[in-house]
Protein backbone atom coordinates (compact mmCIF):
# COMPACT_ATOMS: atom_id res chain seq x y z
CA UNK A 1 0.00 0.00 0.00
CA UNK A 2 3.09 2.43 1.01
CA UNK A 3 4.52 1.78 -2.48
CA UNK A 4 1.07 2.59 -4.48
CA UNK A 5 0.85 5.76 -2.44
CA UNK A 6 4.51 6.64 -3.16
CA UNK A 7 3.75 6.02 -7.24
CA UNK A 8 0.95 8.20 -7.45
CA UNK A 9 2.30 11.08 -5.38
CA UNK A 10 5.45 10.84 -8.04
CA UNK A 11 2.64 10.37 -11.12
CA UNK A 12 1.02 13.44 -9.80
CA UNK A 13 4.20 15.48 -9.61
CA UNK A 14 5.17 14.45 -13.46
CA UNK A 15 1.92 15.53 -14.63
CA UNK A 16 1.54 19.00 -13.17
CA UNK A 17 5.69 19.53 -14.66
CA UNK A 18 4.26 18.34 -17.96
CA UNK A 19 1.31 21.07 -17.36
CA UNK A 20 3.61 24.01 -16.29
CA UNK A 21 5.85 22.85 -19.37
CA UNK A 22 3.40 22.56 -22.08
CA UNK A 23 1.54 25.73 -20.81
CA UNK A 24 4.45 27.80 -19.55
CA UNK A 25 3.25 31.01 -21.48
CA UNK A 26 0.05 31.41 -20.04
CA UNK A 27 1.21 33.99 -17.99
CA UNK A 28 1.52 36.29 -20.87
CA UNK A 29 -2.30 35.68 -21.98
CA UNK A 30 -5.46 37.48 -20.20
CA UNK A 31 -9.16 36.56 -20.12
CA UNK A 32 -11.13 39.23 -22.54
CA UNK A 33 -14.74 39.56 -21.95
CA UNK A 34 -16.67 40.66 -24.91
CA UNK A 35 -19.89 42.59 -24.81
CA UNK A 36 -22.81 43.79 -27.55
CA UNK A 37 -23.11 47.34 -27.63
CA UNK A 38 -26.58 46.49 -27.63
CA UNK A 39 -29.67 46.90 -30.16
CA UNK A 40 -28.80 48.86 -33.27
CA UNK A 41 -33.00 49.30 -33.48
CA UNK A 42 -35.06 49.97 -30.64
CA UNK A 43 -38.87 51.39 -30.92
CA UNK A 44 -40.78 53.07 -28.38
CA UNK A 45 -44.11 55.02 -27.73
CA UNK A 46 -44.31 58.53 -26.18
CA UNK A 47 -47.67 57.12 -24.08
CA UNK A 48 -49.19 53.84 -23.34
CA UNK A 49 -52.60 55.27 -24.18
CA UNK A 50 -54.29 57.56 -26.36
CA UNK A 51 -57.76 58.41 -26.03
CA UNK A 52 -60.48 60.20 -28.98
CA UNK A 53 -63.79 59.58 -29.54
CA UNK A 54 -66.03 58.08 -32.45
CA UNK A 55 -65.76 60.78 -35.93
CA UNK A 56 -62.39 62.15 -33.98
CA UNK A 57 -58.84 61.61 -35.18
CA UNK A 58 -55.78 60.36 -33.03
CA UNK A 59 -52.31 60.07 -33.72
CA UNK A 60 -50.70 56.55 -32.31
CA UNK A 61 -47.49 57.47 -31.35
CA UNK A 62 -44.24 55.80 -32.08
CA UNK A 63 -40.46 56.54 -32.45
CA UNK A 64 -37.42 54.52 -33.61
CA UNK A 65 -34.04 55.01 -32.98
CA UNK A 66 -31.14 53.37 -35.10
CA UNK A 67 -27.65 52.83 -34.65
CA UNK A 68 -25.65 56.18 -35.67
CA UNK A 69 -23.03 54.18 -37.35
CA UNK A 70 -25.60 52.24 -39.74
CA UNK A 71 -26.32 53.44 -43.58
CA UNK A 72 -29.58 54.82 -44.74
CA UNK A 73 -31.65 51.59 -45.57
CA UNK A 74 -34.25 52.67 -48.50
CA UNK A 75 -36.10 49.35 -47.52
CA UNK A 76 -36.48 50.10 -44.08
CA UNK A 77 -40.13 48.98 -42.98
CA UNK A 78 -42.75 50.26 -40.91
CA UNK A 79 -45.87 47.97 -40.18
CA UNK A 80 -48.59 48.70 -38.47
CA UNK A 81 -51.19 45.94 -36.79
CA UNK A 82 -54.28 45.48 -34.35
CA UNK A 83 -54.08 43.05 -31.51
CA UNK A 84 -57.72 41.16 -31.38
CA UNK A 85 -58.67 41.32 -27.78
CA UNK A 86 -57.56 37.93 -27.03
CA UNK A 87 -54.47 38.36 -28.67
CA UNK A 88 -54.74 35.67 -30.67
CA UNK A 89 -54.20 37.16 -33.99
CA UNK A 90 -53.18 40.52 -35.60
CA UNK A 91 -55.62 42.75 -37.87
CA UNK A 92 -52.95 44.29 -40.97
CA UNK A 93 -53.56 48.09 -40.46
CA UNK A 94 -50.79 49.88 -42.62
CA UNK A 95 -47.38 48.99 -44.09
CA UNK A 96 -44.74 51.41 -45.53
CA UNK A 97 -41.75 50.07 -47.48
CA UNK A 98 -40.07 53.32 -48.67
CA UNK A 99 -41.84 55.21 -51.08
CA UNK A 100 -44.69 52.31 -51.04
CA UNK A 101 -47.48 52.66 -48.80
CA UNK A 102 -50.87 50.54 -48.37
CA UNK A 103 -53.60 50.39 -45.40
CA UNK A 104 -56.04 47.22 -45.19
CA UNK A 105 -59.17 46.44 -44.45
CA UNK A 106 -61.58 49.25 -42.20
CA UNK A 107 -59.01 51.08 -42.45
CA UNK A 108 -58.57 52.13 -46.14
CA UNK A 109 -58.27 55.46 -46.73
CA UNK A 110 -57.78 56.14 -43.00
CA UNK A 111 -54.35 56.04 -41.91
CA UNK A 112 -51.30 57.43 -42.82
CA UNK A 113 -47.88 57.74 -40.73
CA UNK A 114 -47.16 61.31 -39.28
CA UNK A 115 -43.89 61.53 -40.49
CA UNK A 116 -42.98 64.68 -38.18
CA UNK A 117 -39.38 63.31 -38.39
CA UNK A 118 -36.99 60.99 -40.17
CA UNK A 119 -37.29 58.26 -37.44
CA UNK A 120 -41.23 58.99 -36.44
CA UNK A 121 -43.25 55.73 -37.40
CA UNK A 122 -46.75 57.66 -35.68
CA UNK A 123 -49.60 56.39 -37.30
CA UNK A 124 -52.55 58.82 -38.09
CA UNK A 125 -56.48 57.54 -38.09
CA UNK A 126 -59.09 59.67 -39.46
CA UNK A 127 -63.36 59.15 -38.55
CA UNK A 128 -62.06 57.06 -35.50
CA UNK A 129 -65.00 54.20 -35.36
CA UNK A 130 -66.02 52.28 -32.37
CA UNK A 131 -64.76 49.18 -33.96
CA UNK A 132 -61.04 50.77 -34.13
CA UNK A 133 -60.76 50.87 -30.23
CA UNK A 134 -58.26 48.56 -28.92
CA UNK A 135 -54.07 47.78 -29.04
CA UNK A 136 -52.00 48.23 -31.90
CA UNK A 137 -48.23 47.18 -32.09
CA UNK A 138 -46.06 49.76 -33.93
CA UNK A 139 -42.85 47.94 -35.95
CA UNK A 140 -40.01 48.43 -37.59
CA UNK A 141 -37.72 46.34 -39.80
CA UNK A 142 -34.22 47.49 -40.32
CA UNK A 143 -32.71 44.56 -41.97
CA UNK A 144 -32.28 41.91 -39.61
CA UNK A 145 -32.96 44.10 -36.68
CA UNK A 146 -36.91 44.25 -35.53
CA UNK A 147 -38.30 45.65 -32.97
CA UNK A 148 -42.01 46.55 -31.63
CA UNK A 149 -43.83 48.71 -29.06
CA UNK A 150 -47.66 48.41 -27.81
CA UNK A 151 -50.05 51.22 -27.75
CA UNK A 152 -53.69 51.45 -27.01
CA UNK A 153 -56.32 53.61 -28.49
CA UNK A 154 -59.27 54.52 -25.69
CA UNK A 155 -62.44 56.15 -26.90
CA UNK A 156 -64.78 58.43 -24.95
CA UNK A 157 -68.07 56.47 -24.05
CA UNK A 158 -70.42 54.32 -22.39
CA UNK A 159 -71.16 51.03 -21.42
CA UNK A 160 -74.42 49.47 -20.78
CA UNK A 161 -75.70 46.29 -20.27
CA UNK A 162 -77.83 44.82 -23.09
CA UNK A 163 -80.41 41.82 -23.36
CA UNK A 164 -82.94 41.64 -26.37
CA UNK A 165 -86.88 40.67 -26.55
CA UNK A 166 -86.54 37.11 -25.44
CA UNK A 167 -85.59 37.67 -22.21
CA UNK A 168 -82.41 37.49 -20.26
CA UNK A 169 -79.70 34.68 -21.14
CA UNK A 170 -80.96 34.19 -24.86
CA UNK A 171 -77.52 34.87 -26.29
CA UNK A 172 -74.27 32.91 -27.47
CA UNK A 173 -71.19 35.12 -28.44
CA UNK A 174 -72.05 35.91 -32.57
CA UNK A 175 -75.45 36.81 -31.17
CA UNK A 176 -74.31 39.36 -28.54
CA UNK A 177 -71.94 40.34 -31.27
CA UNK A 178 -75.12 41.31 -33.28
CA UNK A 179 -77.30 42.59 -30.65
CA UNK A 180 -74.72 45.43 -29.83
CA UNK A 181 -74.02 46.57 -33.27
CA UNK A 182 -77.85 46.51 -33.54
CA UNK A 183 -77.84 49.36 -31.23
CA UNK A 184 -74.77 51.24 -32.77
CA UNK A 185 -72.44 50.10 -30.43
CA UNK A 186 -69.52 47.22 -30.03
CA UNK A 187 -69.37 44.39 -27.50
CA UNK A 188 -67.34 45.70 -24.31
CA UNK A 189 -64.35 44.88 -22.92
CA UNK A 190 -63.10 43.64 -19.75
CA UNK A 191 -61.06 47.22 -19.05
CA UNK A 192 -64.50 49.02 -20.16
CA UNK A 193 -66.41 47.16 -17.80
CA UNK A 194 -63.91 47.79 -14.69
CA UNK A 195 -63.81 51.49 -15.42
CA UNK A 196 -67.47 51.22 -15.73
CA UNK A 197 -67.47 49.15 -12.18
CA UNK A 198 -64.99 51.70 -10.75
CA UNK A 199 -67.94 54.49 -11.99
CA UNK A 200 -70.75 52.56 -9.73
CA UNK A 201 -72.13 50.27 -12.54
CA UNK A 202 -73.63 47.72 -10.57
CA UNK A 203 -75.11 44.65 -12.50
CA UNK A 204 -76.32 41.76 -11.62
CA UNK A 205 -76.78 39.56 -14.58
CA UNK A 206 -73.45 38.16 -16.54
CA UNK A 207 -72.83 39.19 -19.92
CA UNK A 208 -70.37 38.38 -22.57
CA UNK A 209 -67.39 41.01 -22.98
CA UNK A 210 -65.23 41.30 -26.21
CA UNK A 211 -62.36 38.95 -24.70
CA UNK A 212 -64.91 35.72 -25.11
CA UNK A 213 -65.15 36.01 -21.02
CA UNK A 214 -68.55 36.77 -19.14
CA UNK A 215 -68.82 38.98 -16.42
CA UNK A 216 -70.27 41.06 -14.37
CA UNK A 217 -69.75 44.48 -12.08
CA UNK A 218 -70.77 44.30 -8.61
CA UNK A 219 -70.56 47.86 -6.15
CA UNK A 220 -72.95 46.19 -3.76
CA UNK A 221 -72.62 42.77 -2.37
CA UNK A 222 -76.05 40.74 -1.95
CA UNK A 223 -77.14 36.90 -2.21
CA UNK A 224 -78.19 36.84 -5.42
CA UNK A 225 -75.18 38.45 -6.99
CA UNK A 226 -72.20 36.33 -5.42
CA UNK A 227 -72.65 36.16 -1.89
CA UNK A 228 -73.28 39.26 0.39
CA UNK A 229 -70.39 38.59 2.55
CA UNK A 230 -68.21 39.00 -0.81
CA UNK A 231 -66.14 42.08 -1.55
CA UNK A 232 -67.35 44.75 -4.32
CA UNK A 233 -65.32 43.64 -7.41
CA UNK A 234 -66.23 42.18 -11.31
CA UNK A 235 -67.50 38.50 -10.96
CA UNK A 236 -65.99 36.38 -13.55
CA UNK A 237 -67.17 33.46 -15.20
CA UNK A 238 -64.28 32.88 -16.91
CA UNK A 239 -63.89 31.86 -20.86
CA UNK A 240 -67.13 30.57 -22.02
CA UNK A 241 -68.03 28.09 -25.16
CA UNK A 242 -69.33 30.86 -27.40
CA UNK A 243 -71.58 28.54 -29.69
CA UNK A 244 -73.32 26.83 -27.02
CA UNK A 245 -73.45 28.99 -23.54
CA UNK A 246 -76.11 31.94 -24.11
CA UNK A 247 -76.42 35.06 -21.55
CA UNK A 248 -76.40 39.16 -21.84
CA UNK A 249 -73.69 41.50 -23.09
CA UNK A 250 -72.27 44.54 -21.98
CA UNK A 251 -71.76 47.22 -25.26
CA UNK A 252 -70.02 49.94 -25.42
CA UNK A 253 -70.71 53.54 -27.70
CA UNK A 254 -69.30 56.78 -28.09
CA UNK A 255 -70.06 60.03 -29.68
CA UNK A 256 -72.40 60.41 -32.48
CA UNK A 257 -72.50 63.02 -35.39
CA UNK A 258 -76.41 63.88 -35.62
CA UNK A 259 -79.44 64.75 -33.33
CA UNK A 260 -81.08 62.38 -31.04
CA UNK A 261 -84.53 64.18 -30.04
CA UNK A 262 -88.04 62.82 -28.14
CA UNK A 263 -90.38 63.55 -31.37
CA UNK A 264 -93.38 65.62 -30.10
CA UNK A 265 -96.26 63.87 -31.83
CA UNK A 266 -100.07 65.15 -31.23
CA UNK A 267 -101.06 61.37 -30.06
CA UNK A 268 -99.42 58.21 -28.62
CA UNK A 269 -98.02 55.68 -30.72
CA UNK A 270 -98.06 52.00 -31.57
CA UNK A 271 -94.53 50.74 -32.58
CA UNK A 272 -95.01 50.65 -36.50
CA UNK A 273 -96.33 54.21 -35.93
CA UNK A 274 -93.04 55.12 -34.43
CA UNK A 275 -91.26 54.06 -37.06
CA UNK A 276 -93.06 56.23 -39.71
CA UNK A 277 -93.45 58.90 -37.28
CA UNK A 278 -89.69 59.38 -36.98
CA UNK A 279 -89.37 58.60 -40.81
CA UNK A 280 -91.92 61.21 -41.63
CA UNK A 281 -89.25 63.36 -40.03
CA UNK A 282 -86.84 62.50 -42.27
CA UNK A 283 -84.75 60.80 -39.33
CA UNK A 284 -85.16 56.86 -37.91
CA UNK A 285 -86.42 55.70 -34.68
CA UNK A 286 -83.59 55.91 -32.34
CA UNK A 287 -81.60 52.55 -31.44
CA UNK A 288 -80.33 52.00 -27.44
CA UNK A 289 -76.81 52.93 -28.10
CA UNK A 290 -78.03 56.71 -28.93
CA UNK A 291 -79.77 56.54 -26.13
CA UNK A 292 -76.99 56.10 -23.98
CA UNK A 293 -74.72 58.37 -25.97
CA UNK A 294 -76.96 61.13 -25.07
CA UNK A 295 -77.85 60.80 -21.95
CA UNK A 296 -73.87 60.30 -20.95
CA UNK A 297 -72.32 62.48 -23.01
CA UNK A 298 -74.67 65.11 -23.76
CA UNK A 299 -76.66 65.11 -20.49
CA UNK A 300 -80.31 63.78 -22.74
CA UNK A 301 -82.79 64.61 -20.24
CA UNK A 302 -86.83 63.56 -21.04
CA UNK A 303 -89.05 62.24 -18.77
CA UNK A 304 -91.39 60.36 -21.32
CA UNK A 305 -91.54 56.85 -22.06
CA UNK A 306 -90.79 56.48 -25.97
CA UNK A 307 -90.11 53.64 -28.48
CA UNK A 308 -86.78 52.63 -29.38
CA UNK A 309 -85.46 50.56 -32.97
CA UNK A 310 -85.33 47.26 -30.62
CA UNK A 311 -88.92 47.63 -29.57
CA UNK A 312 -88.28 48.57 -26.08
CA UNK A 313 -89.48 51.39 -24.13
CA UNK A 314 -86.76 53.92 -22.22
CA UNK A 315 -86.54 56.95 -21.22
CA UNK A 316 -83.23 58.42 -20.04
CA UNK A 317 -82.83 61.05 -16.45
CA UNK A 318 -80.14 63.03 -16.70
CA UNK A 319 -81.91 64.85 -13.61
CA UNK A 320 -83.30 62.54 -10.49
CA UNK A 321 -86.92 64.12 -9.69
CA UNK A 322 -89.99 62.38 -8.51
CA UNK A 323 -91.89 60.42 -10.94
CA UNK A 324 -88.79 59.96 -12.90
CA UNK A 325 -86.26 59.20 -11.71
CA UNK A 326 -86.11 59.76 -7.87
CA UNK A 327 -82.94 58.26 -6.85
CA UNK A 328 -79.96 58.66 -9.44
CA UNK A 329 -79.69 59.67 -13.08
CA UNK A 330 -80.28 56.55 -15.51
CA UNK A 331 -81.65 55.43 -18.43
CA UNK A 332 -84.83 53.56 -17.65
CA UNK A 333 -86.40 50.72 -19.05
CA UNK A 334 -89.62 49.73 -19.10
CA UNK A 335 -89.64 46.46 -20.95
CA UNK A 336 -90.31 45.29 -24.51
CA UNK A 337 -94.11 45.98 -24.54
CA UNK A 338 -96.35 44.75 -26.93
CA UNK A 339 -96.05 46.66 -29.90
CA UNK A 340 -99.41 47.06 -30.72
CA UNK A 341 -100.18 49.09 -27.97
CA UNK A 342 -100.53 53.25 -28.37
CA UNK A 343 -99.37 53.63 -25.21
CA UNK A 344 -95.63 55.91 -26.04
CA UNK A 345 -93.60 58.44 -27.79
CA UNK A 346 -90.66 57.71 -29.90
CA UNK A 347 -86.97 59.03 -29.77
CA UNK A 348 -85.64 59.67 -33.25
CA UNK A 349 -82.04 59.62 -34.51
CA UNK A 350 -81.35 62.12 -37.53
CA UNK A 351 -77.67 61.97 -38.99
CA UNK A 352 -75.63 64.57 -40.24
CA UNK A 353 -74.89 62.44 -43.05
Amino acid sequence: MAFLLLFLLVLSESRADNFDEAYSDLENYRTIYISENGPRLSVDTAQPKVISQRGGNATLPCKFNRDPSSAPNPKLRIKWTKLTSDYLKEIDVFVALGFHKKSYGQFHGRVHLQAASENDASLVITEIMLEDYGKYKCEVIDGLEDDTAVVSLDLQGILFPYFPRLGRYNLNFPDAEKACRDQDAIMASFDQLYDAWRDGLDWCNAGWLSDGSVQYPITKPREPCGGKNTIPGVRNYGMRDKQKERYDVFCFTSNYKGRFYYLIHPSKLTYNEAVQACQKDGAQIAKVGQMYAAWKLLGYDRCDAGWLADGSVRYPISIPRKRCSPTEAAVRFSGFPDKKHKLYGVYCYKSDN
